[in-house]
């Protein structure tokens, strides 16, 4: 059994090569065609070998590549559907008008969320709301600070939603 490397059958083929073609060599013919075939022999098989190393290496990478893109469509419909749970739960505790359950592993509470700035009518937004780029971004949290200041903003209220909190 020949425990040689590919790169060193390479190397001992083309020193083989060099001696067969070497003018001054005092090897026969035939001896140098039977060393340059039993060379080439363990280089077919040793590439065949890293060739079916290779192969399975392809193989396993595109296995594991198809694991990760079932993973990740299993995961995105894992978090849908805590999502919707988490929805579902709120509305029904809403509905309910509870807005408090205690229980030994977790608290759930409904509360407010920061007011939010909903732009109704951009257009009508004062400039002073606007920061200008390449397109015009509304400044929201100009508008917000100004709403809750006290002040009216033409095309925006301030609306105040609420989120399910799990501790």
């Amino acid at each position: 059994m020949n425990n040689l490397s590919l790169y060193e059958i390479s190397q001992d083929y083309l020193q083989a090569l060099d001696v067969f073609t070497d003018p001054e060599a005092d090897i026969p013919l035939e001896a140098a065609m039977d060393t340059l075939e039993g060379i080439e022999g363990q280089l077919q098989d040793k590439a065949v070998n890293v060739a079916k190393f290779m192969q399975n290496l392809d193989a396993t990478a595109r296995a594991i590549k198809e694991a990760e893109q079932k993973m990740a469509t299993r995961r995105k419909a894992i978090e849908n559907r805590a999502r919707w749970i988490k929805d579902y739960l709120k509305s029904n505790m809403e509905a309910a008008g509870i807005t408090k359950i205690e229980s030994p592993w977790f608290r759930l509470a409904i509360q407010k969320n920061p007011g939010a700035v909903e732009i109704i009518d951009e257009a009508s937004l004062p400039d002073d709301f606007k920061t200008e780029v390449v397109t015009v971004k509304i400044d929201k949290a100009a508008i917000k600070q100004a709403i809750r200041g006290g002040a009216e903003v033409p095309g925006a209220i301030l609306s105040q939603g609420t989120r399910l909190v799990v501790r």
